[in-house]
């Protein structure tokens, strides 16, 4: 059986719905839903969510945990949020907030752009950005392809790194003496 699966998620404040196989989570505006497997059962029990699996074969113990776990994201994304925060390393880069779209200058010679989705806030502090939104999986998604246009490299440390990220740095071509 499923550990993380067989753990009921406290509701913390959300009001969660269940109707047929979609799971709809609300917390002052914000609102979630998912669709889930039907190998899988939704229920809220008084101040709690749980989920239960209709059978043993393999593809619905993988569901119990997986929609356990994305409903637990769900919760505490409405209710609390999430965020990643990034940081550009290089001289002269910048990144920039223009409506809904991020312009990055990071080396090339066009400026590339990022669309920012709905939901998602991007916040601008010179060199560092932090990407906020109660959709785990979107503040990861764009975080990653803000990331993508110039990552980390381990010789002079420039590129658009996490915060929490640490670039191991390589040392580059040492000159022989000599012979």
């Amino acid at each position: 059986m499923s550990r993380i699966g067989k753990k009921p998620v406290p509701l913390a404040g959300a009001k969660v719905s269940v109707s047929g196989n979609q799971v709809t989570v609300e917390a002052g505006s914000n609102r979630l839903s998912i669709t889930h497997r039907p190998e899988v059962t939704v229920k809220v029990e008084g101040d709690e969510v749980v989920v239960e699996r209709k059978g043993d074969s393999r593809s619905a113990k993988a569901m119990h945990g997986l929609t356990r776990s994305l409903i637990s994201n769900m919760i505490q994304g409405v209710t609390k949020g999430f965020e990643k925060n990034l940081e550009i390393n290089g001289v002269g880069w910048t990144a920039k907030l223009q409506g809904n779209k991020v312009n990055l200058k990071v080396g090339y010679a066009d400026t590339r752009v990022v669309n920012v989705p709905a939901g998602i806030k991007v916040d601008i502090q010179g060199n560092k950005l932090k990407i906020s939104g109660p959709d785990k999986q979107l503040v990861g998604q764009v975080a990653a392809e803000i990331r993508a246009h110039r990552k980390p490299e381990p010789y002079n440390g420039r590129g658009i790194k996490y915060s929490d990220e640490h670039i191991i740095r390589k040392q580059g071509k040492a000159f022989a003496s000599g012979g």
